[in-house]
């Protein structure tokens, strides 16, 4: 009894099949990719912190929330590694019944930014007891994502160079790489908190940060010419 026909188990074996099963012309092109990932240490800390009150008049509300920040800047910048500046700061109009204006609502930001985790951890924690917490994310420096981008371009090139002399290997010729494009990309952990977890503390307590790593990854793509 003839055995039924087995596809290839792989995308490259079912290329190689393909390319064995037609003889190949110098001169030939072929279109190929390969991806690669480096790990990177989260060794950068961003948050947000805010100031929200509701009042009768926009004047009332912008005193009360910009000394709130201002008490904030001037706790940040006791924290030498800790980076500090002002964010947005909406104000807008709460509506009653028949769109009449029934008071005011103002928020303002303060953005932070720190390679010194335990220091951003416990600044966070005493700006908690009169602030609001958006969120707080992880990020590689950019210097430690550059060096896991470089890390990775050179893994995924290597793979694409594989690739190509595994497929040249298979039709018995030389090849050259015509063409050739590299990108990267990361891929960031979600933030670590959000504005809707995160009330203000009576307790200046350090708010607990982990690190961990992000992947960056890079991408190959070109053309092979094959040879004599």
């Amino acid at each position: 009894m003839p055995h039924p026909h087995r596809r290839p188990s792989s995308p490259i074996l079912a290329l190689l099949a393909a390319l064995l099963a037609t003889p190949a012309l110098a001169g030939t092109t072929l279109d190929l990719s390969a991806e690669a990932s480096r790990p990177a240490a989260n060794d950068l800390v961003r948050a947000t912190v805010f100031a929200e009150a509701s009042g009768a008049t926009p004047g009332e509300l912008a005193r009360k929330v910009n000394a709130q920040i201002a008490d904030g800047l001037k706790t940040a910048k006791t924290y030498a590694g800790v980076k500090a500046q002002s964010g947005g700061t909406h104000t807008y109009p709460i509506y009653a019944k028949g769109n009449r204006i029934e008071s005011w609502r103002m928020r303002s930001e303060l953005t932070l930014e720190s390679g010194d985790t335990g220091a951003l951890s416990e600044l966070l924690g005493k700006l908690q007891t009169s602030l609001g917490v958006a969120n707080v994310a992880m990020l590689p420096a950019p210097e430690t994502r550059k060096k896991a981008e470089d890390e990775a371009m050179l893994d995924a090139i290597t793979a694409f160079k594989a690739r190509a002399k595994l497929l040249a290997d298979a039709m018995g010729k030389p090849y050259r790489i015509k063409q050739l494009s590299v990108n990267t990309n990361s891929r960031m952990p979600a933030p670590m908190f959000r504005a809707a977890a995160m009330a203000m503390s009576a307790e200046a307590a350090p708010m607990p940060i982990e690190g961990g790593e992000s992947q960056v990854a890079a991408s190959v793509s070109g053309q092979i010419e094959l040879g004599d």
